[in-house]
């Protein structure tokens, strides 16, 4: 299972985000229209992710809370996105739907989005990735920690939570 260590934060200038990755000589995956399904599930998270470049069945833990924050992920790719989501509807219920369109950009083991979210707005996401155990946590932390500030994030930018639950609490639920 892939160790995350990861951010979210406001962002009010994302071109300003592009110009550190540029600089960095960060590799641009793309542009992606992203529909997240999140499911009714007892614990932790699980979301259908349709993309255009990245599809995948999503379980993930991660505590709410401010800054660089632990996240244990699961990915699975599914050869038929349409049928797990109608199945997954079905057995579970929808939670909410977030609708996004996601800059894909990568330095290393640390992927960053700049993302633009139907309903909240702008934001910028830092996720540092181990995905075989080799990394470490402290390292993670630490790469996290050094992105935000060539980013020029500070505390007040940074988001506790999900967007499906920015979305959910807007929506009063």
């Amino acid at each position: 299972m892939p160790l995350n260590v990861e951010i979210k934060a406001r962002c009010a200038r994302p071109e300003a985000i592009r110009d550190v990755l540029r600089g960095a000589e960060a590799e641009f995956r793309g542009q992606d229209h992203q529909i997240d399904t999140y499911f009714i599930v007892p614990q932790g998270r699980l979301k259908l992710r349709e993309g255009n470049i990245e599809n995948h069945l999503i379980y993930y833990q991660r505590p709410d809370e401010a800054g660089p924050k632990r996240s244990e992920v699961y990915l699975y790719p599914p050869s038929d996105s349409a049928a797990l989501h109608a199945l997954l509807r079905e057995a579970l219920g929808v939670r909410v739907v977030v609708d996004k369109l996601r800059e894909i950009w990568f330095v290393g083991n640390v992927k960053f989005h700049i993302d633009e979210v139907k309903g909240l707005g702008s934001f910028v996401e830092i996720e540092a990735i181990d995905r075989d155990g080799t990394i470490g946590e402290a390292v993670l932390q630490r790469q996290c920690a050094e992105w935000m500030a060539r980013f020029g994030i500070c505390h007040e930018d940074l988001i506790e939570e999900s967007y499906s639950d920015m979305l959910l609490r807007r929506q009063g639920v």
